[in-house]
């Protein structure tokens, strides 16, 4: 057992994609904490029945999600629930999850994770987005120009995150089957418990494009038509995301 407070860092990586692997070099050296990596589940290379054994074809939450996980989605979300399980056996205060498409500024990273980590225990979930937080989110907590801000929606992807080690272990409780993606999931707090908090600057940046693209789509040969009906049902979806979200604050409204 880890003595309390003790923080270490999981570097998600398939091994099939070797033009990340210099990108992974880059995480390790530039992460403040120690840091290691684990094989990411391969989707593509999952038999039938493991796939069946945890993914559920009928939504299992609302609102329901109107897409068929593809096999790279599926693998993400087994590749999070192995960090998150490490966590639980280590018996960390929190783990470090980070994905290997990213870029780590080391200074400005590490003032953001020395916030993260103060709060981690009441916030549950914390991201470092690779993307601008959203203007009209409320502030948790803000110490020399660092803020760990909640979005009124919680933000997808899932780039770099503070996981603690009680919402990791409710994580995996909660997703022994699951639906939809990690990040779909993760950003319905009325299912997981915790509305998702974002260390703002997080210090952490995209390179998908620079290492080799998407390890998880799969690719843009669908016809005119298909496309489409996906942005029509995606942003129909995110309606009703915004709706349930509005709906959960308001329910819990005056609680942390």
């Amino acid at each position: 057992m880890n003595e309390p407070g003790e923080i270490e860092a999981f570097i998600i990586h398939l091994e099939r994609a070797q033009a990340r692997r210099p990108q992974v070099d880059r995480i390790l050296a530039a992460c403040p904490v120690p840091a290691q990596v684990i094989d990411a589940v391969d989707g593509r290379a999952l038999p039938a029945p493991e796939i069946e054994a945890v993914h559920s074809r009928r939504s299992l939450h609302a609102p329901h999600y109107p897409f068929e996980m593809t096999a790279g989605e599926i693998g993400c979300f087994l590749s999070h629930r192995k960090a998150w399980r490490m966590i639980v056996d280590r018996g960390l205060k929190a783990g470090l999850v980070i994905e290997d498409d990213v870029e780590i500024d080391r200074d400005a990273f590490e003032r953001a994770l020395a916030l993260a980590d103060e709060v981690i225990d009441r916030a549950g979930y914390i991201q470092f987005q690779v993307r601008p937080v959203p203007g009209q989110s409320e502030i948790i907590a803000s110490v020399g120009g660092v803020s760990i801000l909640r979005p009124k929606v919680g933000m997808l992807r899932t780039s770099a995150q503070l996981v603690s080690l009680a919402q990791a272990s409710h994580l995996l409780r909660i997703t022994e089957r699951f639906d939809r993606p990690v990040d779909g999931l993760l950003q319905m707090s009325w299912v997981t418990g915790v509305a998702l908090s974002c260390a703002s600057p997080s210090g952490v940046s995209d390179r998908t494009r620079e290492t080799g693209g998407s390890t998880i789509s799969t690719g843009g040969g669908a016809p005119l038509r298909h496309k489409l009906t996906r942005e029509i049902g995606r942003l129909l979806y995110r309606i009703r995301i915004r709706a349930f979200s509005a709906r959960h604050r308001a329910e819990n409204r005056g609680q942390t």
